[in-house]
């Protein structure tokens, strides 16, 4: 078999191809892997007493900017008002 497949549009090289697979292949089970240490570290939180729902909202907002979080609050503020919680 050949290992290059070509037209006049586009030119594939089996290895090439196969190195592109095979990357992101790795990162799939990286991320695997990292997923499952969050989870450690989570169920690890968890046991020391804290509420990991807390944890993510915490994280969540890490990732914002003040700006962004006071302005969601505000109108968090304003929908709460409107039906009469706040």
């Amino acid at each position: 078999m050949n290992d290059v497949v070509s037209d006049a549009a586009y030119s594939v090289t089996a290895e090439e191809l196969r190195q592109f697979i095979e990357r992101y292949e790795h990162l799939e089970a990286e991320k695997k892997d990292i997923t499952e240490q969050q989870k450690e570290v989570m169920a690890e939180a968890k046991g020391r007493g804290y509420d990991t729902k807390v944890i993510r909202k915490v994280i969540a907002l890490r990732k914002r900017t003040a700006d962004d979080i006071a302005e969601e609050e505000a109108v968090l503020e304003m929908y709460k008002a409107a039906l009469g919680m706040g």
